[in-house]
């Protein structure tokens, strides 16, 4: 039995999604009761560009840029922004927009489907604070050990070589002494991208603590790893780090660093506590250079 006219528009507001329709000039004219409610809005309010207005500022150019783009090329778009609630909160919102057309095939305009995903994404983002190092953008120190051990776990498995670099800025006492904190900051935020920068893709790499960066290199070698270590010290000695907070001006420094390389019984402590050995005998040979221990 073919539903009419009546039935479909009470399936639409029925529906627990937020549905919206635009036409030919990418306004908006229709609102179901689910966004409605949701909102708190009339119909009057929302149609044309108003349901912008409730977007979050921080999300809204690329809200906008994403539905105006598709709308331009009639493609299908799926985005995730934040909504302000009728109880002024915003919530996070999963938008899929399609284009539709007449039974001629011609293109009258878009519908879209919405659902609340807070929860979901919020619980990501939980997730990730959990694992990255709020300053440096890069693993923390206790999920860096949670992959350290899987890393370790698989290479007694599969016998594939493992090795880790520590890296640790030479004299970053007296850049935080000289300059503050702030400057420290961000001599440690650009440090920690010329790493992340300078690894292939399945290896990693984590703040250690304080000014020291940990790189886990996965199915390595000792010649690859002492590569990879001293290209990460000279793109770190070369780099100029421009500074502009109250006054500008620019600053270099450099990095030490000691590699470990796995053996069968190791423990993580074990790796850890090589590496560090090595970093040591960098900081007494004049510092700005690699050193490691011997595996035998």
């Amino acid at each position: 039995m073919e539903l009419d006219f009546k039935q479909y528009k009470l399936i639409v507001e029925s529906t627990p999604n937020m549905i919206w329709r635009a036409g030919l000039d990418a306004k908006c004219d229709y609102f179901n009761r689910t966004w409605l409610t949701f909102t708190g809005r009339t119909m009057e309010q929302e149609i044309g560009d108003g349901w912008t207005e409730g977007v979050h500022p921080d999300d809204y150019d690329t809200c906008v840029r994403i539905y105006l783009e598709s709308f331009a090329k009639k493609e299908s778009f799926e985005m995730e922004y934040r909504l302000k609630r009728f109880d002024g909160n915003y919530r996070w919102i999963n938008d899929r927009g399609v284009p539709v057309y007449d039974d001629e095939g011609v293109f009258i305009g878009y519908i879209g489907s919405c659902m609340d995903v807070t929860e979901k994404v919020e619980g990501q983002l939980f997730k990730e604070q959990a694992q990255i190092d709020g300053l440096c953008n890069i693993y923390n120190r206790y999920y860096l050990d949670r992959i350290l051990e899987h890393y370790i776990e698989k290479s007694r498995e599969e016998g594939c070589c493992l090795a880790i670099i520590m890296l640790d800025i030479d004299n970053f006492k007296l850049v935080n002494d000289q300059y503050g904190h702030n400057v420290g900051d961000i001599v440690l935020r650009q440090v920690a991208a010329v790493i992340r920068d300078s690894i292939r893709e399945n290896d990693t790499c984590g703040r250690y603590g304080g000014e020291e960066f940990i790189v886990v290199l996965n199915n390595t070698s000792q010649s690859h790893a002492l590569e990879v270590a001293n290209r990460i010290r000279i793109k770190i000695a070369e780099k100029t780090i421009e500074i502009n907070i109250t006054e500008s001006f620019s600053i270099s420094v450099t990095v030490s660093g000691g590699i470990s390389f796995f053996r069968e019984r190791d423990s993580i402590i074990d790796l850890y506590q090589r590496a560090d050995q090595g970093l040591y005998s960098a900081k007494h040979s004049g510092k700005n250079c690699i050193k490691f221990v011997d595996n035998a």
